[in-house]
């Protein structure tokens, strides 16, 4: 069976735990990627390079992901205007970001070229080991990483395709000779349903994609029908903190482990001690000691993120000891709470965070770490839709911050109407009706000068979004200097 085989066949396939099939994908075809620069289409790029097959793409944007790329043999433009795709294309990859008024796919459509979503050919890649996959409105680049190196420390070698770069495991995606595939599944427009998982992950359900879903209902639904998908013989691996998760996993036909912080669970975990950055933790399972663990990264988000990955690995048969190790060195993910520098005692902070729940515990963990600290937050909101849809409870979300910036709105997958409806001014208002000290600098540019000359020493700064605020970062430690 072929890649393309391995497409058509994702609805009707059933995976059994311990079995796969020993598919290739298109070794020596052509498969051209729209939008070739986005975290998860640029992994799997790399895991299709690795595999044999040529690939081509277009981003209107470059980037260290486009670069690493080239430099595996990608042949990569920047125009994305249809004139660059090569004639022997023999199927097309395009991302949700992609419309259907985008010059390259229009090309593709008239040459007659087989187009398949990225979260298909995720699905397709699945297919051929057994799958773990990560899903949730929060933590999935975290836990999808934890769960890669568990299993790369424990000599597993695992393919991975992960939303973020990883240093401790090489990047953002990796061809392993073992039998498991670790994805993070998104559930953006239902994607995170082309998957054929053995072994699933819900870390919590909120309101987000509202743009796509409408009301919590239809998330929560998408997210019992990810449930279905997992193997009779499998496991789902659920936060038991979250009531909008009891109701998804309803639909699960698998085994169900639980886990949390504060209640009883078949995982639990309990925190020791939490300073310096350091969190120190017992684990308990179904009420028995199990062992006490560290984690070098800030925030009980990321205990329950390790808890997740725990009771994964456990389940695939990985020993204690290769999960406290790999446990105890992991140093996150690029853009998940990323010392970028310290200049004159300035720390400079760069995180993804864009939903009022991230931002929330993000600025927690930042306070935690650096009591009695200025903390300094600059948010770029990413997306119209979400800002409009989540208004309220982004204003609540930064009572942590002593002083924030806002820039202007981050757009993506936004209509002009969504354009015309929100900005950030609207939420510099709101922010500031609940009582934080908020000031609205529309261009990134401004904002490093700003926080150049006002910033003193012993100050935190912590730059926050989906989009490219992480360059006010970089721009600050570099002026800072």
């Amino acid at each position: 069976m072929n890649l393309s085989e391995g497409i058509d066949r994702m609805n009707t396939h059933t995976s059994t735990l311990g079995s796969h099939c020993n598919c290739r994908p298109m070794r020596g075809n052509c498969v051209y990627f729209i939008g070739i620069g986005g975290i998860g289409m640029s992994a799997v790029a790399r895991i299709l390079l690795k595999e044999g097959c040529v690939v081509a793409g277009s981003d209107t944007r470059p980037s260290s992901l486009t670069l690493t790329l080239e430099k595996m043999g990608a042949r990569i433009n920047t125009r994305q205007d249809g004139s660059l795709m090569p004639l022997e294309t023999d199927m097309v990859v395009i991302s949700a970001a992609i419309s259907e008024d985008n010059p390259d796919l229009k090309i593709a459509r008239k040459m007659g070229i087989r187009v398949v979503k990225y979260s298909q050919i995720l699905g397709s890649l699945m297919r051929e080991k057994r799958g773990i996959a990560i899903s949730g409105t929060h933590g999935k680049t975290t836990t999808s990483a934890m769960i890669s190196n568990i299993l790369k420390t424990a000599g597993l070698d695992p393919t991975f395709v992960i939303g973020g770069e990883v240093p401790d495991i090489g990047g953002n995606a990796h061809l392993g000779m073992g039998d498991l595939f670790v994805a993070e599944a998104c559930e953006y427009d239902r994607s995170f349903l082309n998957l054929v998982p053995q072994v699933g992950v819900i870390t919590n359900i909120e309101e987000d994609h509202l743009d796509y879903y409408e009301n919590i209902e239809k998330i929560i639904n998408a997210f019992g029908d990810f449930a279905a998908l997992i193997s009779k013989e499998g496991l789902l691996v659920v936060n038991n903190h979250d009531k909008n998760i009891s109701r998804a996993m309803q639909k699960a036909n698998c085994k169900v482990e639980t886990y949390s912080l504060d209640s009883a669970s078949d995982w639990q975990g309990k925190i020791i001690s939490s300073g310096n950055g350091i969190n120190r933790f017992s684990i308990f399972r179904r009420n028995s000691y199990f062992d006490d663990f560290t984690l070098k990264i800030p925030g009980s988000h990321n205990i329950l993120n390790a808890l997740a990955a725990t009771a994964v690995c456990t389940f695939i048969g990985v020993d204690k000891d290769s999960i406290k190790t790999a446990l105890a060195s992991f140093g996150g993910a690029k853009r998940r709470f990323q010392i970028i520098g310290v200049k004159n005692n300035i720390t400079v902070i760069d995180d993804y965070a864009h939903h009022p729940t991230e931002i929330r515990v993000t600025l927690k963990a930042a306070r935690e770490l650096y009591p009695g600290k200025k903390i300094w937050c600059v948010f770029q909101p990413h997306q119209y839709s979400r800002t409009r849809h989540l208004l309220r409870g982004f204003a609540k979300s930064f009572q942590d911050a002593n002083k924030v910036l806002f820039a202007d709105i981050y757009a993506s997958r936004d209509t002009d109407y969504e354009k015309t409806t929100m900005n950030s001014m609207r939420l510099c208002e709101e922010t500031r009706n609940a009582g934080v000290d908020v000031q609205y600098i529309p261009q990134l540019g401004d904002i490093v000068n700003v926080l150049s000359s006002d910033v003193k020493p012993d100050d935190v700064v912590i730059t926050m979004g989906a989009g490219d605020v992480w360059k006010v970062a970089y721009d600050l430690v570099a002026k800072l200097e």
